[in-house]
């Protein structure tokens, strides 16, 4: 990182510090109680907390990660990844949430794999790549795509898709309590959705991908976020 780098930081810390209020961490500072544990991208496009408009310390457990992956591999098994069984487990969150978004790379990276179109890469982000690329290609199989399926419309469907995976493989992983709801959403700057940039439209909750279903479950006044490409 050159200076101008770490100035940039630095400078943005400056401002984070001056605008935290003196008792912002008073109940804080021994413990944390966040209610939601969200896994969302680490595209620098997708705020994590700010898609979500939090404005207070201690409210929400994050998991950044390539293609916002709920689950990772430990011995030849997908489990839930380490933010989401922490979470879960030590902290007692209600909620858990998988927010993809459209335009992912790490989705397009598993899309083109699976076409014979990907090239070389780093270890770390191909292993990443890999626990995506078999649910690429069941949603070929399934239908979800096909050779003419125009390449990022393809892309945003498969967001979709394993979003919905990943709510599912939660429900059913013996790590997360029953009583924890787990919601999905793609976070929407392509306009694929509607037509407001940054919306987050709820695809899946507990494993229900039914649209009358899951605008029974949201307030009327944002039964407009409830919507699918698939």
């Amino acid at each position: 990182m050159g200076t101008k780098g770490l100035e940039r930081l630095l400078e943005g810390n400056e401002r984070h510090v001056r605008g935290i209020p003196g008792d912002y961490f008073s109940q804080l500072r021994g413990a944390q109680n966040p209610g939601v544990v969200a896994v969302s991208c680490s595209d620098s496009r997708v705020p994590a907390e700010g898609a979500w408009g939090v404005e207070e310390a201690g409210e929400l457990f994050t998991s950044v990660n390539v293609g916002n992956q709920a689950w990772t591999d430990v011995d030849g098994e997908l489990v839930a990844n380490d933010a989401v069984g922490y979470a879960v487990d030590s902290l007692d969150v209600d909620d858990a949430v998988v927010l993809g978004h459209t335009g992912c790379g790490a989705v397009t990276a598993a899309y083109q794999a699976v076409n014979g179109e990907g090239g070389d890469v780093l270890p770390g982000v191909e292993q990443a790549i890999s626990r995506l690329v078999p649910y690429v290609e069941e949603a070929n199989e399934a239908g979800v795509y096909d050779e003419e399926t125009e390449a990022s419309e393809a892309v945003n469907r498969l967001v979709e898709y394993l979003v919905r995976e990943q709510v599912a493989f939660l429900v059913e992983s013996d790590a997360v309590p029953e009583d924890v709801t787990v919601s999905g959403f793609v976070y929407d700057f392509q306009r694929a959705y509607g037509g407001d940039d940054g919306a987050a439209y709820l695809v899946a909750a507990d494993g229900d991908t039914d649209g009358d279903a899951l605008r029974e479950r949201v307030p009327e006044e944002y039964e407009n976020r409830v919507r699918s490409l698939l």
